[in-house]
């Protein structure tokens, strides 16, 4: 039972990292219904700048902060730059850009950072309590902790602030929201440079607590796991975002301990989970159904 109870922590703790960038995913597909598949390649970019500026000197949290900042900045630019000349083009097109970011931003990272494996700064101690023998990191409680804070941040901006309600305006109806004096071109920018920088935040704090070193690969698995959370969660939902992030998560744990014949394939059984909820469910757990007028 220990032993399952302390795998059960760990797949929490990765659940809360593939939910954090599943909430970037959803954040972006909810503000202009585009599934970003260069979202990883935007954390992995913030987190390379992480690496710099704590190599520099910076104290870690000032360099997730400082990384943040300038992410949310690219995030908006990104936006403005090169989403918004295509956003009426088809979805093909969108999806085509989307790649192509990825593709680019991976290699502008190898180009400018190299690509040796680099080490990143922990950004609190690496301890393991032991309560009843079942083994509790420090990962887990901080990325929990960080999840649960972005949350709460998100609830409040989305549902307590005027800025959160022109934002779900404009990815409701921008046609209608421009007529009330929204200014959607902001908005959409705002969202996307929210979603970036959430990125930068899930990526700095998720490299040191599951791979070795950081390189030009360490976002792709994240962001492969991300999308399924977003995709049973329901796109469009924060709520399913985090609850897709932990069912994931704990179920590629589990599989990687009890299955040894899946433990160098762990995508099965999420994937394979996805796949039956969605045939339920294709708008995913807690996914809004589109109800069209013939």
């Amino acid at each position: 039972m220990s032993l399952f109870l302390t795998q059960l922590m760990n797949g929490i703790g990765n659940g809360a990292v593939y939910a954090s960038l599943a909430l970037a995913l959803v954040l972006i597909f909810r503000t202009t219904g585009i599934l970003n598949f260069s979202q990883g390649e935007m954390a992995l970019y913030s987190t390379y700048l992480v690496w710099y500026f704590s190599n520099r000197g910076l104290p870690v949290w000032v360099a997730i902060l400082l990384s943040m900042t300038l992410s949310f900045i690219g995030g908006a630019a990104i936006e403005r730059i090169v989403i918004r000349p295509v956003e009426r083009a088809s979805p093909l097109v969108l999806v085509i850009v989307t790649i192509g970011m990825f593709l680019a931003i991976n290699s502008i990272v190898q180009v400018q950072f190299g690509a040796d494996a680099k080490h990143l700064t922990r950004a609190y101690p690496a301890h393991v309590w032991r309560p009843g023998n079942v083994q509790i990191s420090a990962d887990t409680l901080v990325l929990v902790g960080i999840l649960i804070l972005e949350c709460l941040f998100l609830y409040l901006l989305l549902q307590r602030t005027k800025l959160g309600l022109g934002v779900r305006a404009a990815a409701s109806n921008p046609e209608s929201s421009r007529l009330l004096g929204v200014p959607v071109g902001r908005t959409l920018m705002f969202g996307w440079g929210l979603a970036a920088a959430l990125g930068a935040l899930a990526g700095s704090l998720a490299i040191p607590a599951s791979q070795p070193a950081l390189s030009a690969a360490s976002m792709q698995s994240i962001l492969v796991f991300s999308f399924a959370a977003a995709a049973l969660g329901g796109f469009d939902s924060t709520i399913g975002a985090v609850v897709g992030g932990m069912i994931v998560g704990v179920a590629q744990t589990l599989t990687t301990q009890y299955i040894k014949a899946l433990s160098d394939i762990v995508l099965v059984v999420p994937f394979g989970l996805i796949l039956v909820v969605l045939m339920v469910r294709p708008q995913g757990l807690f996914g809004s159904r589109h109800v069209e007028r013939v």
